[in-house]
């Protein structure tokens, strides 16, 4: 994207894009042939923008839309078990108007946050290719360019984390140290420019349901920050 265009042209761009054609296959393909569970559903089987404001002071980075989640309501982090962790933990902490993200009309606003992720289309077996990233890549720079009144990132998990990281140098910006961070969950590193990234296992299935992330672990990470917002 160039210097100019608004946040809202920005998401519009997104939702058409084409780039990755495994991508545009599975996610076609997906919505077409669904679940049983949802078999009545119409599938949004596009790439899904982001949710929220572009004035938000919070920034959360997941990985990719869920098949069956996202690609199928058209909003980030809604319609699977790993929103539901996602937005009760915003709401516990006052970033979400409610604790439950079930579809896109069901009345849930953003206070002060706003969710995006690394890859806008769903993967096959959620795990995307390097050149899928390298692809989507650019669309998260741009976000960051638009998103002045940020202070506070939380990357879910080390792809969203690293992807974060390489935009933010592409974007001009230092790291800390002048080296690349290890991801660790509740890792905290201040960039410049007064902003604070912070980091979280993402809550998939394949981290909650084994006990890698408990909700008090994942509390902790929005709870500081909420914490660094207050100050």
């Amino acid at each position: 994207m160039g210097a100019t265009g608004s946040f809202q042209e920005l998401q519009e761009v997104i939702t058409h894009c084409r780039k990755c054609p495994r991508l545009v296959e599975w996610r076609e393909r997906v919505a077409v042939e669904k679940v049983r569970r949802f078999q009545s559903e119409e599938y949004w089987g596009r790439p899904v923008p982001a949710f929220g404001k572009p004035a938000a002071a919070l920034l959360v980075i997941g990985l990719a839309p869920a098949a069956h989640g996202a690609n199928r309501t058209g909003r980030m982090f809604t319609g699977d078990r790993s929103g539901h962790w996602l937005y009760e933990s915003l709401h516990r902490f006052g970033f979400a108007s409610q604790p439950a993200s079930i579809r896109r009309n069901d009345g849930l606003y953003l206070n002060g946050c706003l969710v995006t992720a690394a890859l806008r289309c769903a993967p096959p077996a959620n795990k995307p290719l390097p050149e899928e990233i390298d692809n989507c890549r650019p669309f998260l720079r741009r976000e960051l360019q638009l998103l002045a009144h940020a202070r506070v990132v939380v990357a879910l998990g080390q792809i969203a984390f690293r992807v974060f990281l390489k935009a933010w140098v592409e974007n001009g910006g230092v790291l800390p140290g002048g080296r690349l961070p290890r991801f660790r969950h509740a890792g905290e590193w201040p960039l410049p420019g007064g902003v604070t990234l912070l980091a979280s296992y993402h809550p998939s299935q394949q981290n909650t349901q084994t006990g890698r992330l408990t909700h008090s672990m994942f509390d902790d990470v929005f709870r500081r920050a909420r914490c660094i917002l207050s100050a």
